[in-house]
Parts: C-alpha cells; structure tokens; sequence
C-alpha cells in the first residue's frame, strides 16, 4: 500500500490537511482523524516526507481506482517504438535499392524506426567501403522523412545505420 490510511498513520502529532470539502490548515491527529469520521471518509497520507505529514480526506477505494485508471491512460497514450529492418547486400542493384527506399520512407511516415544494414558474406567483406557508400546514400535519400541516429558502423558481419523518424 503506497499510501498510509486512518489508523496506520502512526508517530505523528500533527497533519496538514488539504483537499476540498475541509478547511485547510494544520490540525492534531485526532481532530483530523474526526473529521474524516464525520464525513465517513479516510485520512489518507499523501506527502509523508513534509513536516507536518501532509493527508487528504477522501474516500480511499475510489481515490485507488482513480490513480489506477490514470496509470493505464498513460500507457495506453505512451508511443511504443517499432524498428523495421531493412537488409541489403554489398552489390544491390538500382531496382533493389530504390524498392527498399520506397519502403522506408514509408516506415519513416508511420513512425517507425528504421534499421538499415549491409549483410557481408564470406570475402565480400573486403567490400566494405561499398556498404558504407550504399548506407550513406541511403540515409541521405531519407534526409526529409527522418534523421540518422549514428554513422554506419560495422558490428560483426553487419553494417548498421538507424534512422529515427521526424517529428
């Protein structure tokens, strides 16, 4: 329980109380705790780390319930990052290459990430030069949908270059 209610407000002699439906101010425990009896609501603790503690008077099951419902409207509102891969090969043809564009400009819209990479094989690796160019230029053709997170660099057998979309 994150919050300390009614009688497991323990070692204090004093509470600020604030909310709406009581006059604001500082109060001792038990006068406290009477006014929330004769409103038949709960003494909740909401800022224990303040001198004097600070507590609402509310009801405690409707006031979780609404916390609750906040937490997940903020998950649900949350953008969830999708990365596409786009592959390519040390020699891609023109033709290739300019479907695989289409195809992150179109992820790039969507916003979506988008991971490009080279994939050497046995000796053309000896190519690499030729993968860096093609990422190159492939980042500088999506310049206007989105912006390069890093320069390519090669991890293992693999070029890579991310590109996150514009805003």
């Amino acid at each position: 329980m994150p919050n300390r209610i009614n009688d497991k407000i323990r070692g204090v002699k004093e509470v600020r109380l604030v909310g709406d439906n009581v006059e604001q101010g500082v109060y001792t425990y038990e006068e406290a705790m009477r006014i929330a009896d004769d409103q038949n609501l709960d003494l909740v603790e909401i800022s224990a780390s303040a001198v004097p503690p600070v507590c609402r008077i509310l009801d405690y099951q409707k006031f979780l319930y609404q916390k609750k419902r906040k937490e997940k409207e903020i998950k649900a509102n949350s953008a969830k990052v999708v990365i596409k891969e786009i592959r390519f090969g040390p020699q891609t043809d023109e033709h290739d290459y300019n479907f695989k564009l289409k195809h992150a400009q179109e992820f790039l819209k969507d916003g979506n990430k988008v991971k490009a990479y080279v994939f050497f094989r046995g000796r053309s690796i000896l190519f690499k030069d030729q993968g860096e160019l093609l990422l190159a230029r492939f980042a500088n053709d999506l310049e206007e949908y989105g912006k390069v997170e890093a320069m390519p660099k090669l991890e293992g057998k693999r070029m890579i270059v991310n590109i996150a979309p514009k805003k």
